[in-house]
């Protein structure tokens, strides 16, 4: 679990508490070259929900040109059906999206699409991490944001006009150019402090990051304390409206205002 600073927990000898009966089932899809998702998920799943990952093969994982992340976008694109057909023999209540860039692409009118294909296909609701953003900036009642990304230009430009097509003023943006997928894990936090410290010079009402293989829901709870402001970190985001979308109203401390409060 994260800790009350938002610390992710470190081993002490002991096992996790046990789990005696599973409240909800939630499927999570992740590009093979995801190493982020799947701890910050099960770090702060409430007590019975328990997560499973359907993974999508990433044969190249650079990201060094904006060629190359097309391509690597497509190959993840490719992965989906069987990713999401294999995890779905688990019968999942709900599926999340462990991508980020491929939900942003279209605006919110292609968002919006991308998830009705997934949905028909699983026979189950899924979130994409563009609404599951959209959906925390609104509750936490910020239209006027910055954003942190790990990306190239062509998903940036993609980025930009998803949430300004869902009615947020982009006050400042920074992205952190990650030459590869498996890189962006390995960014640190003496790259993202600043970075963030940076956009809060812009004065907006929330800052959210995009991205799902940056470690940042730990570092986003610390940031959000001592900037005052909203700091929403995408994992944490989608995470939290798959919970409420599954019926799990539980609000949990240690990982953030938005699911402390909402």
């Amino acid at each position: 679990m994260l800790t009350a600073g938002g610390e992710r927990a470190r081993g002490g000898g002991t096992l996790p508490p046990r789990i005696t009966e599973q409240r909800a089932r939630l499927a999570v899809l992740v590009p093979s070259t995801n190493t982020v998702v799947e701890a910050e998920y099960q770090a702060m799943a409430p007590r019975g929900v328990t997560i499973h990952t359907g993974r999508m093969h990433v044969p190249a994982p650079s990201v060094a040109s904006d060629d190359d992340t097309t391509r690597l976008l497509a190959d993840v694109r490719a992965g989906v059906p069987g990713a999401l057909r294999s995890v779905m023999t688990c019968e999942p209540r709900h599926v999340l999206l462990g991508m980020s860039a491929p939900t942003f692409y279209g605006s919110v009118a292609g968002a919006e699409a991308y998830e009705a294909e997934l949905t028909a296909r699983a026979g189950v609701p899924v979130t994409a991490g563009s609404t599951a953003c959209t959906l925390a900036l609104r509750a936490l009642g910020a239209r006027r944001i910055c954003v942190l990304s790990p990306y190239r230009p062509v998903n940036d430009r993609e980025v930009r006009a998803y949430f300004t097509g869902a009615g947020f003023e982009i006050a400042g943006y920074h992205t952190l150019l990650c030459t590869s997928a498996t890189q962006i894990a390995e960014v640190g936090e003496e790259t993202i402090v600043p970075a963030v410290e940076q956009l809060a010079r812009a004065r907006p009402e929330a800052i959210v990051q995009v991205g799902t293989n940056l470690w940042f829901a730990a570092l986003a709870v610390d940031l959000e304390r001592r900037l005052g402001i909203p700091v929403v970190a995408i994992n944490t985001a989608t995470l939290w409206a798959g919970l409420r979308a599954a019926g799990i109203p539980d609000r949990f401390e240690g990982a953030g205002r938005l699911p402390a409060e909402h």
